[in-house]
């Protein structure tokens, strides 16, 4: 767990604005975890200190003193209500919560490199014609160029998000950078035609530094972000990764066009992407080292404050498996998110072949559908984000993405072969403003339904049976679409997609962190699964507030 002496100095509240009802202020000194809510005569006004009407002791009365103060002041910070909780008798008080500027920087950060980690996937994929000529290889090789992220991340995600637990958020987030950055160097020395094992080197540290990049979505939200910006802030972490993918369906064929006649040309277009790729990866890296910190001096929510407040000899990594493997919800979740994501991962790795089996010498325009989806997608995201940080209707929103997902997979799977492209296009976009919007839907309803156990943990379970499936369904797809058309192979996703539909809407809904946040809790927090989907108490202790079931 995080250390105390890598936390983030507390910003102070500027003592030239009022305090509005119902907020504290963030007063220098205080212990962590203590609210310094006393009243003007109580002890500290004894003391000569600041009360609750008085922001800083000693300063003189009237607008002049006021301002002066202010300018003592090295920042300042918007803070939470401090009635989160329920009134109790005594002293028992709701822990000070705060929120940090620095967590946008931080959030910047992590998609910038999250974009670049999710570019080098899909490079190669999307003008695998011109790779499979550059090497002297087969497709089958270029697939495993897309699919070695997935079987990487399958047996490491356990030691990544051991470390993530135990070692904390800062260090996880420099291995995925670092290794992002090694990877790509390595990928610069691979550009001669005998040299695809060192592309294929290069590719594997890349897929090794995605495991310590895809479970950090819904922690970074949940450690930097307050109950109404948390489903958004996820949303925005995960569209760093999706806008890669976007523009490494873009970049690629305009960067590197089909000009096999010409080998020295097609050496020297491919060295230019290798080398930007790298220059960028290394400048995010020191980025990283210098903004990113453990977690905030002060919790961003009620929930937080009390997963600090828990004793960490209490923790157990093996326990946090075992309570998620033995929540039913949970594993309903874990499979029909895995369907979806394998599903998108399988299209995406294969969507040149699909487009290049109706439409010649369209290594651009594939590119470019690809765009439209990722795009798409994206916008998906973040409104599925605000959708749920308005309505925290988690189970629903998540079921209706995803038949809309469905959907769209049929319509996109039936006007493949109509011969006119722009409708390609257009069913390109609405497939992926609901599968790729889907993403951070899974990630924030895991995290609701297993809380107090680990983000990472929950999140790397979920990436994990996405890599699983999208390996089976990649190989099985490609198949499909070699020994038949693309549409047979579409039509396999099609059916599991359908299973994932009704694994959805068996989930029973248990919004655990939403009722900490909004007070509903007696303080006693325990780590229990769920063992039944039809069970009404729920095993954490808490006052229910669970989502009506569709």
């Amino acid at each position: 767990m995080a250390r105390p002496d890598e936390e983030e100095e507390g910003p102070a509240v500027a003592p030239g604005h009022p305090l509005a009802k119902g907020y504290l202020p963030v007063l220098r000194g205080a212990p962590d975890g203590e609210a310094r809510t006393e009243p003007p005569d109580g002890p500290e006004a004894e003391n000569g200190g600041p009360g609750h009407g008085s922001v800083v002791a000693g300063a003189p009365d009237g607008p002049q003193g006021l301002l002066a103060a202010a300018e003592e002041e090295e920042t300042q910070a918007r803070l939470l209500p401090a009635g989160g909780g329920e009134d109790g008798p005594g002293p028992t008080r709701s822990p000070r919560t705060a929120l940090s500027p620095r967590r946008f920087v931080v959030l910047l950060i992590f998609s910038a490199y999250s974009l670049v980690n999710a570019f080098h996937w899909i490079q190669y994929s999307i003008i695998s014609n011109v790779f499979e000529g550059f090497y002297g290889v087969s497709a089958l090789h270029i697939n495993w160029l897309s699919m070695v992220y997935m079987l990487a991340y399958v047996p490491l995600i356990f030691p990544a998000t051991w470390l993530l637990d135990t070692r904390g958020l800062r260090l996880t987030a420099l291995l995925g950078s670092g290794l992002n950055g090694l990877g790509a160097w390595v990928k610069c020395g691979s550009v001669q035609r005998h040299l695809f094992w060192v592309t294929m080197l290069g590719q594997s540290l890349c897929s090794v530094a995605q495991v310590f990049i895809l479970g950090l979505p819904s922690r970074i939200a949940s450690v930097w972000f307050g109950p109404k910006e948390v489903s958004t802030a996820c949303a925005t972490a995960v569209l760093g990764n999706q806008l890669g993918t976007a523009i490494g369906f873009l970049l690629p064929p305009v960067l590197v066009p089909n000009t096999q006649n010409n080998t020295d040309l097609l050496a020297y277009n491919i060295n230019t992407m290798f080398y930007g790729t790298a220059f960028i990866s290394t400048l995010l890296f020191f980025l990283t080292v210098i903004v990113f910190k453990e977690r905030p001096l002060l919790p961003p929510s009620q929930a937080q404050a009390a997963l600090r407040d828990s004793p960490p000899a209490e923790y157990s990594y093996k326990t946090s498996i075992w309570n998620l493997f033995r929540n039913i919800p949970f594993v309903l979740l874990l499979i029909s998110y895995g369907i979806m994501t394998g599903a998108f991962y399988s299209v995406s790795t294969l969507l040149n072949q699909m487009i290049l089996t109706h439409y010649e010498r369209e290594e651009v325009n594939a590119g470019r559908i690809g765009l439209t989806l990722v795009v798409a997608g994206m916008v998906g995201s973040i409104l599925c984000g605000l959708w749920l940080d308005y309505t925290k209707t988690y189970k629903q929103t998540t079921l209706i993405v995803y038949i809309l997902s469905f959907i769209g997979m049929l319509i996109f799977t039936f006007t493949l072969d109509l011969g006119y492209i722009i409708v390609v296009f257009v069913t390109g976009g609405f497939l992926g403003f609901f599968m790729t919007g889907y993403l951070p839907l899974g990630f924030e309803f895991a995290v609701e339904i297993t809380y107090p156990e680990s983000e990472g943990t929950s999140s790397g379970l979920l990436n994990a049976a996405a890599q699983i499936f999208g390996i089976l369904f990649t190989l099985a797809q490609g198949k499909l679409m070699s020994d038949y058309t693309p549409q047979a192979g579409n039509i396999f996703l099609c059916a599991w997609m359908f299973l994932g539909i009704i694994l959805t809407a068996l989930i029973k809904s248990d919004l655990r962190r939403h009722n900490i946040n909004m007070g509903l809790t007696n303080g006693d927090m325990k780590a229990v699964p769920v063992d039944s989907l039809i069970d009404e108490k729920p095993k954490v202790v808490m006052s229910k507030q669970s989502e009506s079931s569709l």
